[in-house]
């Protein structure tokens, strides 16, 4: 059947576009006119350059984008300004106790303190303001997309810093010697002298209430663990903020230097005393209590669920999603079996998966397999001209081991611009390498490489550097969704070679609708780590120990909540939209798949958007059913 393509269409230019080519214009004449270029001849260059800029009409390609909308949208301009204002806010209120050295000043990301918080806030309410005195329907579909993700950005950051806020004033009563810290560091600022002598005795004054507050803790009550740790934080912040305050002084201003010394080592230790001492105070809550498996996480909920599902744009209750990744499961079954009897297993597919686990290669040879499936994976891209991948994107990467500590946490390799190769190491017991060797065989990996390389992590983290990089909406419903798409979209193009192939995609895949069934369940508080766990390994085919590496690494690994479900639902929206767009012949493999990664990392639902060119409105709420089996 012949492809169907989208004719350019003439747009007019929007203010936000009207404010670039003035840009251009004045930096193009300055440049021009600051150089020793004859008069005559620059007579002829600015008329004949701004004459290229005026040329149209201005034509968008797919119907979605001009030429200059490829880079930018109405809303660039206010985003680098934010994201510029916020990073000078987080450096300039740093508590983080390096700015003695000025090359240190960069470091930013630490506590928060009650004045940063403040301050913080008030600049996300000049944005939000700003945002709504915007005319949205003049927008382009990129420009409008924007908004409504920068939008969403602000009121979440928002709703987190305010979250944050009424914490801390939950713990406040534990820090009667805040504001006279932070009072002093005020006019260190502007390098403001100061009365050592002054310094000395306020420094006095702060050791007796920290000694005062540290005798009540030792008698007081415990303290809920959540807010034991912010008031540690805030500890913590307050002992950075002194340290900059003190290396500031401290052997340039004479006076401070003969005063203050002795009296602030006892200030430092007294705070890094009662950090330690508070967070010793905090308790854990029924739902995060040891039940053998060592692993104690964070339970957020129902209704924390349901808003960051809503911020990611999907439209399914936890519930639904759990069910959904059922109907998933019962088709890894099938397939499941029918490979088990490909391999001349029968039913038995547990006895086929040890089969696969046990063809792993010898120590040492781990990291030229890859290699060679990374090999496999790439040819395959190209005949089947999936997807463009650009000569510096197969240069660039590179290749390292992950040490024993690490895998504990991360069981198999991960990628991006370097592929982190897990196998043994000499310091490992027999058991310990078995496991590793054994989840790390060929026929499971040959599922992966391309999801951590190409067209996976690694193409993806190449283009998001070379198209709208101003866009930072990050998202795992992206980064992995789209990596675990391409498992599923090889696994349809027949890329899985032999039934143990099969068998080891068919491996991730299960795990991948394993990850929404035990990390939903664990957040909604029905089920414990261990459970989890077990669930991997009966349900699964896990190792134990790469079992307990994965669910230890969901929930205390840094992660967000929705982390583990993102692959697989990320992964069905993916397949949805190529379903619209490419079964439906409107682009090819090839145009369809450049597309995504030229929007840069968004949920998926605003991706569509973008490709589909839809009539968005200023208050648009998430409504994409993309599950229909």
């Amino acid at each position: 059947m012949k492809r169907t393509t989208i004719k350019p269409q003439a747009v007019s230019l929007t203010p936000g576009l009207l404010r670039i080519e003035r840009f251009i214009y004045l930096r193009v004449s300055t440049i021009i006119y600051s150089q020793s270029v004859p008069v005559m001849k620059q007579r002829i260059i600015l008329p004949a350059v701004i004459m290229l800029l005026m040329a149209g009409p201005v034509f968008c390609q797919s119907g979605t984008a001009t030429d200059l909308y490829l880079q930018t949208s109405e809303l660039n301009d206010m985003m680098v300004h934010y994201d510029a204002d916020k990073a000078s806010i987080m450096r300039f209120y740093t508590t983080s106790g390096t700015r003695d050295e000025w090359w240190n000043s960069q470091e930013a990301e630490n506590y928060n303190s009650p004045e940063r918080r403040q301050r913080l806030l008030r600049l996300i309410g000049d944005n939000r303001k700003e945002l709504e005195q915007l005319d949205f329907d003049k927008m382009n579909i990129n420009g409008k997309v924007d908004y409504l993700l920068f939008k969403r950005d602000l009121e979440d950051e928002q709703y987190r810093l305010q979250l944050e806020q009424k914490n801390y004033d939950l713990v406040t009563r534990y820090l009667s010697f805040s504001d006279r810290i932070y009072a002093l560091d005020k006019p260190r600022r502007r390098g403001i002298a100061v009365n050592g002598e002054e310094v000395a005795k306020e420094l006095n004054g702060i050791n007796k209430d920290i000694s005062k507050s540290l005798e009540k803790l030792k008698g007081g009550d415990s303290i809920e663990q959540k807010q034991a740790r912010l008031a540690a934080d805030a500890v913590r912040g307050m002992q950075g903020t002194l340290k900059n305050y003190y290396n500031f002084y401290n052997g340039y201003d004479p006076l401070f230097t003969w005063w203050v010394p002795e009296t602030y080592k006892v200030t430092d230790s007294l705070l890094g005393l009662y950090a330690v001492s508070i967070k010793k105070k905090g308790q854990i809550n029924g739902s995060q209590k040891d039940d053998g498996s060592g692993i104690i996480g964070n339970p957020i909920g129902r209704e924390e669920i349901i808003r960051q599902l809503n911020l990611e744009f999907i439209a399914y209750s936890p519930e639904e999603l759990v069910d959904i990744a059922n109907k998933e499961f019962a088709w890894c079954d099938a397939e499941l079996l029918k490979a088990s009897h490909d391999m001349g297993f029968g039913d038995n597919w547990k006895a086929a998966q040890e089969k696969v686990k046990n063809s792993y290669v010898a120590p040492g040879k781990q990291p030229e397999a890859m290699y060679e499936l990374y090999k496999q994976s790439v040819d395959f891209l190209k005949k089947n001209d999936l997807v463009t991948v650009p000569p510096m994107a197969e240069e660039d990467w590179s290749m390292f081991m992950m040490s024993p500590e690490r895998q504990l946490v991360n069981p198999f390799f991960l990628g991006g611009e370097s592929l982190i190769v897990s196998y043994p190491t000499n310091s490992m017991s027999y058991e310990e390498k078995m496991m590793s060797m054994r989840g790390n065989n060929p026929h499971f990996s040959r599922a992966t490489v391309h999801h951590e390389l190409i067209a996976g992590h690694h193409l993806q983290g190449f283009m998001n550097d070379r198209y709208k990089k101003y866009r930072h909406f990050y998202t795992p419903f992206w980064i992995e969704g789209n990596a675990l798409y391409w498992e599923m979209l090889l696994w349809d193009l027949k890329f899985p070679q032999t039934p143990e192939d099969r068998m080891g995609m068919l491996f991730w895949r299960m795990h991948r609708c394993a990850r929404i069934i035990f990390s939903l369940n664990y957040h909604l508080g029905k089920w414990t780590p261990r459970q989890c766990i077990d669930f991997l390994v009966d349900r699964v085919g896990h190792e134990r120990a790469n079992a307990e590496g994965e669910v230890r690494r969901s929930f205390t690994g840094g992660y967000g909540p929705l982390y583990q479900i993102a692959y697989m639902v990320g992964g069905l929206e993916f397949m949805a939209l190529k379903k619209e767009l490419v079964d439906s012949h409107k682009m090819t493999y090839r145009q369809y798949h450049d597309a995504i990664l030229r929007e840069n990392s968004m949920p998926v639902e605003m991706l569509r958007a973008i490709l589909t060119n839809q009539p968005l409105k200023r208050d648009f709420k998430t409504s994409w059913k993309f599950y229909n089996k």
